[in-house]
């Protein structure tokens, strides 16, 4: 990939993760980028995720809670857009 798309996805990515959990640090931004992946990957060879997860158990525990706190993040983020309002 040449060097200016990778510049423009880490944008994209950037600002997805600022949208989504409210702030974007590149440890967040890692996190979204980890989850992305690994939602994609889930819903279109659902049987590659589950042997990923079978020879990775540690793996997808961590993925769940990586999960878990994305979604954490983003409902706070919504409530407080609401309360902004």
């Amino acid at each position: 990939m040449a060097y200016d798309m990778e510049q423009k996805i880490e944008a994209l990515v950037e600002k997805y993760t600022e949208l989504l959990v409210g702030e974007s640090d590149e440890t967040l931004q890692r996190e979204v980028k980890s989850w992305i992946i690994y939602s994609f990957i889930a819903k279109q060879m659902p049987p590659l995720v589950k042997h990923w997860n079978q020879l990775y158990p540690d793996g997808k525990q961590e993925m769940m809670e990586m999960i878990k706190k994305i979604k954490e993040l983003n409902e706070k983020q919504r409530l407080q857009q609401k309360t902004d309002e």
